[in-house]
């Protein structure tokens, strides 16, 4: 009986534990991902949240595979992922929040043969698009 009582103590010490852990790093998790936001909008002026709807609104899913954009799963054009892991938009202009915003409002300003049409997105806009992207 003693033994099963402290096996018992064991068992919900170490569910203790476990728990303080998970919320330990949950909490660290929430932390990293609102350093990295508020990194996002300062370099690139925009908000990640409003970019769903600009996605949507211009089809850019349906050229472009957006992760955390439902339906957004084209083909045509290049996965739009891991943005801030990128040397080079497009293949051709260095990866920097400027120049990707400029490539989303007109990409033959940097490649004039280009398959991505001018799609009419806004400066604005763009720069929402570009906070999404980098903070994937």
């Amino acid at each position: 009986m003693l033994l099963g009582l402290m096996s018992s103590r064991l068992a919900t010490i170490a569910g203790v534990i476990v728990a303080v852990l998970l919320a330990g790093y949950v909490t660290n998790s929430v932390k990293e991902q609102s350093k990295r936001r508020a990194v996002v909008e300062a370099l690139t002026g925009g908000d990640p949240a409003l970019a769903p709807s600009i996605f949507r609104r211009y089809g850019c899913g349906g050229c472009h595979t957006i992760p955390g954009i439902p339906g957004a799963d084209g083909k045509v054009g290049a996965p739009l992922e891991q943005m801030a892991q990128q040397i080079y938009i497009g293949g051709v202009i260095n990866n920097t929040p400027e120049n990707l915003t400029a490539w989303i409002v007109l990409p033959q300003r940097f490649s004039p043969r280009s398959a991505m049409p001018a799609t009419g997105v806004s400066e604005a806009e763009a720069r929402h698009l570009a906070a999404y992207l980098y903070n994937q």
